[in-house]
């Protein structure tokens, strides 16, 4: 009979999380450096680049991938010959772990979980609880999987109770491009089919753990009815030419993963999750022998790139005219310099308040950029912590209000805009500009100086005063309202020719 220590397991747990905060899985860099090979379209490559280079610095400084460091699932298969020298649950042990990790003072990670979620939805501090699954198995060790999974891909998640004589694949294709590209591709989907509502789900969620090996599948053939869907699945949505960040492109996904259960003879339950371009997960066992030993990965599978500022223009913030930011074009790339302000959800949904009440705004709005951002905390000289966009649509209902009352003159985030918030853009001549989700180290180390203006007690969603230097951003609706996230996936579309584009 195997004893495991207490301290062992939340030791490893702790461990497993900073080391996925900042080391991407192998299997994903090399996947994704070979479609950034591929990859024809400038846009995505850009994108693709960015991706590459903010993981490999992240490697290297030991800083988190995303600024959005994640929810932590854990799926635990446990030996029934384990025995447990702990006074503690194994819920407690793994929430142990997570505070440990996500309070650690040299990486310290982004609390993002709110207690109280349909109410007051206050901030647990240290990123706990976890989502925790537990199997009982045979044998004597315990088998981890840890992941840290984005809000931005986990808000895309879909199910559906489909007929048992319904096409799975049909409504892939049909739903894959509602889910817009707030999931940051590319990254992974999974696959959950049979079972009831939540197997489905659970199945989807825990194939996203699996190796990326997409390619060796294509190589060797399909053996069964599950490996059958993943390849069609995959030649599918990747010929939809959704593209790196939606921008349109050859690769939307870099793998495609199925699980299957059996289900009620009435059901066909049909889960889907996507993984994003912080693809964040690894697995260990532990014996009784001690911790986990996680091993780092070599740089030597990392790409050697360095992104070239030189292709963008340089656009200085401050003084910046409606005249000026009537020239910029659709897929323009532009390095922001000068002040922006930042402010996401629980900001907009107080200067909205405030608005509707007459009442002063902490900051003036006008002619200014704001930055739909919650950054990680910074640790040791550096001015802010990875601070990577979040998704725009989420402000696309305070949008409108906001332009109209403030003079308000652009937005940066991550994803497309709704129609609401693109006829506001253009009614109001302002801008959206897009950072690279996945990249947000690479978009911190152009930040210089950083101070909070207004709302200091919302923490990460507090409104910031950033001066940048050479950010780069791409235009993804200009002021007349022309939208790259609806130009771009129909012109690959009907560039890769394998599904006919419908035109509206």
């Amino acid at each position: 009979m195997t004893t495991i220590k207490r301290e062992d397991f939340i030791q490893s747990i702790a461990d497993a999380l900073q080391y996925i905060s900042y080391y991407h899985p192998v299997d994903y860099i090399k996947a994704l450096a070979a479609a950034y090979e591929r990859e024809e379209s400038p846009a995505a490559r850009d994108a693709m680049a960015q991706i590459l280079i903010n993981s490999r610095m992240c490697a290297e400084g030991r800083r988190p991938i995303c600024q959005d460091t994640g929810i932590v699932n854990v799926f635990l298969k446990v030996g029934m010959e384990v025995r447990w020298e702990s006074g503690m649950s194994l819920e407690d042990m793994v929430n142990e772990g997570v505070r440990r990790a996500y309070l650690h003072p040299d990486n310290k990670l982004r609390a993002s979980v709110l207690a109280d979620p349909a109410g007051k939805r206050i901030n647990t501090k240290d990123n706990t609880p976890a989502v925790i699954n537990v199997e009982l198995v045979p044998g004597n060790t315990v088998d981890v999987h840890v992941a840290a999974k984005g809000g931005g891909s986990e808000a895309k998640s879909k199910f559906v109770m489909l007929n048992p004589s319904d096409s799975l694949v049909d409504w892939v294709l049909k739903t894959v491009p509602t889910m817009g590209a707030g999931w940051c591709p590319p990254g992974m989907l999974g696959i959950g089919i049979g079972g009831t509502a939540e197997k489905a789900m659970t199945l989807a969620k825990e194939s996203l753990m699996d190796p990326v090996d997409i390619q060796d599948l294509i190589a060797r053939g399909p053996a069964n009815r599950a490996e059958e869907l993943r390849l069609e699945i995959f030649e599918k949505v990747n010929a939809l030419g959704i593209g790196a960040q939606g921008l349109g492109g050859l690769t939307t996904v870099l793998d495609v993963k199925v699980r299957d259960f059996p289900s009620h003879a009435a059901n066909l339950p049909v889960a889907m999750i996507p993984n994003c371009a912080a693809t964040r997960h690894v697995h260990f066992e532990l014996d009784g022998s001690g911790p986990a030993e996680l091993e780092p990965p070599s740089l030597d599978d990392w790409p050697k790139l360095t992104y070239d500022a030189s292709a963008g223009r340089r656009v200085q913030l401050d003084g910046l005219t409606r005249e000026e930011v009537a020239s910029w074009k659709p897929g323009e790339v532009l390095l922001l310099n000068g002040k922006m302000l930042t402010g996401r959800d629980a900001a907009h949904k107080r200067m909205v308040d405030m608005l509707n009440k007459g009442e002063p705004l902490p900051v003036d709005l006008k002619g200014r950029f704001i930055y739909y951002v919650g950054p990680v905390d910074p640790v040791r000289d550096e001015v802010v912590g990875p601070a990577g966009p979040t998704t725009a649509t989420r402000m696309d209902k305070f949008t409108e209000q906001v332009l109209a009352q403030t003079g308000l003159l652009g937005m940066v985030g991550k994803a497309e805009r709704g129609p609401v918030a693109i006829e506001a853009i253009k009614k109001h001549q302002s801008v959206y500009l897009i950072a690279v989700g996945g990249a947000a180290y690479l978009v911190s180390k152009a930040i210089k100086a950083s101070r909070v203006l207004g709302f200091p007690e919302l923490g990460m969603e507090a409104i910031y005063e950033f001066e940048v230097k050479d950010m780069p951003v791409t235009v993804a609706v200009d002021s007349r309202g022309a939208s790259v996230h609806q130009t771009g996936p129909k012109q690959w579309q009907a560039k890769i020719g394998k599904i006919p584009v419908v035109v509206a």
